[in-house]
């Protein structure tokens, strides 16, 4: 190429040893050019002694009009470019970037040729030595090739903008100078990089320029966006823009790279926004486009922009000509003239087929097992499978024609693969919601018979190179990941409609699809490198697919499937394989089918292991090169009866030393007792955490094995091993708590008995556990162990010695003033836990200990640590309360009252911390205003702190936090109500709090708020604690209005408590009845006969006969038309007690009326005859629907 022409050595003087014969205008210290000795060139020997001599010759020459000047220069640039660079070089940035600065100084314009060389030079430096110029010599260098580009011929342009580009990476936000000259309107890049510049060549570093500008660098800026949307656009018309007809096909692919490059560096550069669903389809329709670049055979009608669309999207494929058969047809085709037909569904037995004839796989190529088993219609249809793939003998090519072809499918390749980056960019800028909708075209569903789609599981199973195959696995596995929401919708258990497809059924096709076309791309892989990524592809959809909703059968074949690759020879497949299997025992767990396979310790199953173990090959590898075999205690099956064998298996791969070892092991692995990798034994143990957690009844037979498998663990001094041991032994005690909650299903004949738990723990504590506790230097595994010592069953706690007892207590005690935020959390976290404890709660000095641990851990900086001591403070107050009515007031007595105080305080200052803190906050505080004694509220030390609590809560039920949090407040309102100790009638804060909790039940958005604020005005047992009758009246007109308008709301998903909401508005209306006096009658009168009354009315009637939902506690349930669980005689009973009660309280409102006859006002009078006609009425109409329950 012209552009790299050197000057003719002809044109050099002759060189002397002397330099008199030397023209050049030199500096007054300048060296004196001779040729170097013999002894000199053995002392610069090393590239940076040669380098730091030519860039010193260089630095002494100075800018004149010598002719030898040219020719010196010439030379030092030739001596500086043939140099091989590499970065451990000693060989300093600066004097790179002194060195560029000072020969764009003395290379003129006008001497094109040292234009294009210092072009290169400055490309093979910052090239070859990975060095970012500094700003000062960003600017002086892109200053002069800059000019150069609007001074110089065109046929040294293409070096120019190589250089530029090579000085423009890492520094696109510094070159906010020059953006103008190459982004904007008539700037060079910009015009070089249009879609209609002809020369590809300067198209293609023009758009290496602009992908380089746009190349995000941690800690700087991004580029504007203005300038980086011009990129962007520049980008997308390069790869919408048909190639030119006179375009070589490497050059193409060059440009084809650049542009996808310049894309994904728009995208990673910062935050990106689409221009509406246009240009992000328009975006996804190319990529998609060139997902398939140089693939034969694909004659396909592209979109130019792809629409979201809630169904799958099929691409119409045009007739293509039949392809010419080659002159040496291979011998082996008869697989591709069978047709076979491909259902909705795939069965179990076809798994089996497929896994069965994977020897014969073996020897075919990618295009052979394709063939076999995605079942093409006929050979009419384009293949994928290229013809120089399948044989050397069927080749038409000479061995040049060979190598043009093989360079050909090289770029191919590289630009497949640049396109599924760029794509697996787009997935991760894009918001799911907004992926959701284009599904469709990449992830299909269950092909129903034709030509299948060509999606990104068609580059998965198709694709002759590893590397693009590995790219498309990593983008699916994106669109996986976090997909459950979106999944969850999937649904195929019902029978199958004909008249139409639901959204559902086609969703959970599409997970049967990737199931299926996954399982065929295990069988036919051959790189390592890609079958882990097969297998992490699968890990992301077996943790995201809702199998609950699906029909068993799926994980069955999956799980067989992956079995024998436990004992693949790459340590990364092994280590997949068992993510995967800790997804398997992870997802929606218990599963049916999972339990089955777990527990499934047939001869078969043994026989099949044994053959594996033995004969085992997988495609393209023996089995003595392939696979490695676990010692003979692992074999699955021969496992003890009852014990699952995947749990034997990840026991024996901690455990037990392998009988040899993989060459990608790395060093360390050498010998017959040595254990296997880190990797593999980090993930047997979260896959033993894993099942531990989801079938604990299925490991629980083991569980002092396991127990001693955490105890190996905890000596080892990996502390990695360490951290997984101890996360282990607490997913263990964990699952006997679980087996122990009230709730539970679990029969007690099932359960771990509690002698036995009592033993696990004795030894647990007396083994390493100690160590871990203790251990200051590994803080993470403190926090593990602290969590561990949390996960003790209270009724195992109780009949520990008592030495194990105060060790607990003690350690954890000393943990909460760790310097460690981490572990000072877990230590706070497990006295909060440790606090409900039974054997512990009565103790006060415990308590008393336990606060001042919680108080100290609530002024800490971390936003952790005051969480979990709010939470661990929250629980501390629930036992106070336990105490009180358990104990009673012995134990009030006991606790100090400035204890007390201070945790009034600091749960008063925590209501005002972060959401996370505060929710527990107001929960404590509830709490300690119920528990506080008379004695306690009339010291005048405790005036102010009981208002500025109550002031607290308050605020907290009118501000704007989370809905956790105001649900918190507003119960901690009617907790506080509970005392009656409290001067609600006369207190000052009163009419706030009661003020708060009305403007909630009416105005809040959130129903289980409102629930909650109902149900604490429902709380005060007598009529005084609400006040006068002002505020009587304004609580009755609350809770009326809000139940007339208890279905207006603009969240659709609130109407689910409707019931809850209507049902506890008027259980509090009716507890206001039963209290009212004759003063509130004319408030209550008023109500009563407006449109609410009539309302109340017809909800009053449904709660009298036991209808309408329950109180919306604390699980938030919504409740039911028939209530929530209970059944027709608990309904009939409760509805009969609600009307015994309203008539107590119609008698006691008519006795009001007898005594008001003689003395009283007349509204109240004429008020009272109104509300005792309403209950009459109401009492009327429900003995009238008892009479005729058919109405």
């Amino acid at each position: 190429m012209a552009a790299r022409a050197t000057l003719t050595p002809g044109s050099s003087p002759p060189m002397s040893s002397s330099p008199a014969g030397l023209t050049v205008t030199l500096s007054p210290d300048a060296v004196p050019f001779s040729p170097l000795s013999p002894g000199h060139r053995e002392e610069m020997g090393s590239v940076s002694a040669r380098f730091s001599h030519s860039a010193s010759r260089l630095v002494s020459l100075r800018a004149g009009d010598s002719s030898s000047l040219k020719t010196q220069v010439n030379l030092l640039f030739d001596q500086l470019i043939s140099e091989n660079y590499s970065p451990n070089h000693n060989i300093r940035p600066e004097e790179v970037c002194a060195l560029l600065i000072h020969v764009t100084r003395l290379v003129p314009l006008s001497q094109e040729h040292l234009v294009v060389k210092l072009c290169q030079l400055t490309h093979h430096l910052l090239n070859q030595l990975q060095v970012i110029v500094d700003e000062q010599t960003l600017n002086v260098c892109v200053c002069y090739v800059v000019r150069a580009l609007s001074v110089c011929s065109l046929w040294t342009h293409s070096e120019v903008l190589q250089a530029l580009s090579t000085l423009i990476y890492g520094n696109g936000p510094r070159c906010y100078q020059h953006l103008s000259e190459l982004l904007g309107d008539g700037g060079v890049v910009r015009l070089y990089s249009d879609p209609s510049q002809p020369d590809m060549e300067l198209r293609r570093g023009a758009l290496t320029c602009m992908a380089n500008l746009c190349l995000g660098v941690p800690g700087q800026a991004s580029l504007d966006d203005p300038y980086r949307r011009v990129c962007f656009r520049i980008f997308l018309q390069t790869l919408q823009s048909p190639k030119p007809p006179d375009a070589e096909e490497l050059l193409y692919c060059t440009v084809i790279q650049g542009a996808v490059k310049g894309l994904q560096s728009s995208l990673c550069g910062g935050k990106w926004r689409f221009g509406g669903q246009e240009e992000l389809g328009a975006l996804l329709a190319v990529l998609k486009r060139f997902m398939f670049h140089g693939c034969p055979g694909v004659c396909v009608e592209w979109p130019a922009v792809l629409y979201p669309a809630p169904l799958p999207q099929y691409e119409t494929c045009s007739t293509p000509k039949p392809p010419e058969p080659p002159r040496n047809p291979p011998t082996q085709t008869s697989g591709n003239k069978k047709k076979k037909s491909r259902g909705r569904g795939r069965k179990g037995g076809e798994e089996d087929e497929e896994r069965e004839a994977e020897p014969r796989l073996q020897r075919g190529g990618r295009g052979e097992a394709w063939s076999k088993t995605s079942g093409l219609p006929s050979p009419v249809v384009p293949s994928l499978y290229p013809l120089w793939k399948r044989s050397s003998s069927d080749s038409e090519f000479s061995d040049p024609e060979g190598a043009a072809h093989s360079k050909l499918r090289l770029f191919h390749g590289r630009v497949r693969q640049g396109v599924l980056l760029c794509l697996l960019a787009v997935v991760k800028a894009v918001e799911k919601r907004t992926l959701y909708g284009y599904w469709s075209s990449f992830i299909p569903d269950a092909p129903i018979g034709g030509p299948p789609p060509l999606t990104l599981l068609t580059v998965v199973l198709k694709d002759p190179s590893p590397k693009v195959r590995a790219c498309a696995l990593q983008v699916v596995s994106a669109l996986l990941d976090g997909s459950r929401q979106f999944l969850g919708v999937a649904e195929d258990l019902a029978p199958a409609r004909t008249s139409y497809i639901p959204f559902s059924f086609s969703l959970a096709t599409a997970v049967r699809e990737l199931h299926r076309s996954l399982s065929l791309a295990l069988l036919a892989e051959a790189s390592a490198h890609t079958l882990t990524q097969i297998v992490k592809c699968l890990a992301h959809l077996v943790c995201n697919a809702p199998y609950n909703r699906l029909r068993p059968g799926l994980l069955s074949p999956l799980w067989r499937q992956i079995r024998p690759y436990l004992r693949h020879r790459d340590v990364n497949v092994r280590v997949s394989v068992l993510t995967l299997y800790g997804a398997l025992v992870s997802t929606q767990a218990p599963l049916s089918e999972i339990q089955l396979l777990l527990t499934h310790t047939s001869q078969e199953t043994v026989q099949s292991w044994r053959q594996k173990e033995e004969g085992f090959s997988s495609p393209h590898t023996p089995p003595s090169h392939k696979y490695h075999s676990p010692r003979g205690s692992r074999t699955p099956g021969e496992e003890e009866p009852g014990v699952p064998w995947l749990l034997q298996l990840c026991v024996s791969l901690v455990t037990q030393p392998r009988d040899d070892q993989s060459d990608s092991e790395g060093p360390g692995g050498g010998g017959a007792a040595a254990l296997e990798p880190s990797p593999v034994r980090l993930e047997a143990l979260q896959v033993l955490a894993h099942l531990v957690r989801g079938y604990f009844p299925l490991c629980q037979v083991c569980l002092c094995e396991l127990g001693q498998v955490s105890a190996r663990c905890l000596r080892e001094t990996d502390p990695s091993i360490q951290l997984h041991g101890a996360k282990l032994l607490e997913e263990l005690g964990t699952g006997i708590i679980q087996q122990y909650r009230p709730e539970s299903s679990q029969s007690e004949s099932c359960r771990v008995p509690i002698s036995q738990v009592v033993q696990f723990w004795v030894d647990v504590l007396s083994g390493p556990l100690n160590g871990a506790l203790q251990s200051h230097q590994h803080p993470t595994l403190q926090t593990s162990a602290c969590d561990t010592l949390s996960s003790i069953l209270p009724q195992a706690f109780t009949q520990l010695p008592e030495k194990s007892q105060v060790l607990c207590v003690t350690v954890l005690l000393g943990l909460t003033y760790s310097d460690n935020s981490l572990v000072k959390a877990a230590a706070v976290r497990a006295l909060g836990v440790y606090i409900l404890f039974p054997c512990l709660r009565e103790d006060v000095m415990f308590v008393a200990d336990t606060a001042n641990a919680i108080l100290t851990a609530l002024d800490d900086r971390s936003p952790n640590v005051r969480s979990k001591a709010a939470w661990s403070l929250g629980n501390l107050t629930d036992t106070l309360i336990v105490n009180m009515e358990c104990v009673g007031e012995v134990f009030q007595e006991e606790l100090s009252d400035m204890l007390v105080l201070q945790m009034l305080q600091s749960a008063t200052k925590a209501a005002f911390d972060k959401d996370r803190v505060k929710s527990n906050a107001v929960r404590a505080l509830g709490n300690l205003l119920h528990f506080l004694s008379a004695s306690q509220l009339t010291r005048p030390g405790f005036q102010r702190p009981l208002e500025e609590a109550v002031s607290a809560l308050v605020t907290t039920v009118q501000s704007e936090a989370t809905m956790k949090v105001r649900w918190n407040a507003c119960y901690a309102l009617g907790n506080a109500f509970k005392n009656p100790a409290l001067p609600l009638d006369s207190a000052s804060w009163s009419g706030d709090a009661f003020s708060a909790l009305c403007c909630v039940v009416t105005s809040c958005q959130n129903f289980k708020v409102r629930i909650k604020s109902a149900a604490a005005l429902s709380v005060p047992t007598s009529r005084r604690c609400y006040g006068d009758a002002e505020r009587f009246g304004r609580v009755w007109r609350s809770l009326a209005a809000a139940l007339e308008h208890s279905e207006e709301t603009q969240d659709f998903l609130e109407y689910r408590y409707c019931s809850s909401l209507r049902h506890t508005l008027t259980h509090t209306l009716t507890h206001l009845l039963r209290l009212s006096q004759s003063q509130d009658m004319p408030a209550l009168g008023m109500s009563l006969v407006m449109e609410e009354g009539r309302g109340f009315k017809e909800h009053l009637v449904k709660y009298l006969r036991g209808e309408g939902g329950t109180d919306g506690g604390r699980g938030g349930g919504g409740g039911t038309e028939g209530g929530s669980g209970e059944t027709e005689g608990e309904r009939e009973r409760k509805g009969e007690e609600r009307v015994r009660t309203l008539g107590e309280t119609l008698e006691r409102l008519r006795s009001l009326c007898v005594d008001g006859e003689e003395e009283g006002d007349e509204e109240e009078k004429s008020a009272l005859v109104v509300v005792v006609a309403f209950l009459e009425d109401v009492l009327r109409s429900c003995e009238e629907l008892k009479v005729s329950p058919s109405d």
